[in-house]
């Protein structure tokens, strides 16, 4: 059942290489690896376009400090190149259908806005490695 309370959906990036073709079942191991209680994230983009599921939409995430009670997470797989540094490396495929959830998101939560992690207060980030709000602003 949607949130009344969700104002933003947040990309983010899972900073790994382009070479990495990593899921939703990846992400959860590294997360409770560092002591979370899973994975951070609602949904999940791999380099394969294919869309997965993280924690439920009812469910509040651990993806944006200050932020996780009213926004949603959605993590495109990618973000890094193969020296660790920021890259806008993600696929025509992934940005298809981060366009395709941010629709249906908007659909369920059309007072929400759609931004990157790195344009929340106080991030110190480039994540997710691209301008978020000029891409939406496009589609």
């Amino acid at each position: 059942m949607p949130s009344p309370n969700v104002k933003y959906l947040a990309v983010h990036c899972a900073a790994t290489k382009p070479s990495m073709d990593v899921g939703a079942a990846e992400i959860d191991r590294w997360h409770r690896a560092q002591g979370w209680f899973k994975i951070g994230y609602h949904y999940v983009i791999r380099r394969n376009w294919k869309i997965e599921k993280g924690r439920p939409e009812s469910e509040i995430g651990a993806h944006v400090s200050g932020y996780n009670s009213v926004s949603l997470g959605v993590c495109l797989v990618g973000g890094i190149d193969s020296r660790g540094k920021t890259e806008n490396n993600f696929t025509p495929a992934q940005f298809e259908s981060l366009r395709t959830l941010l629709t249906e998101l908007k659909a369920r939560y059309p007072e929400a806005i759609v931004q990157g992690h790195r344009d929340f207060p106080n991030v110190k980030k480039d994540c997710p490695s691209f301008d978020v709000k000029k891409w939406w602003s496009e589609q």
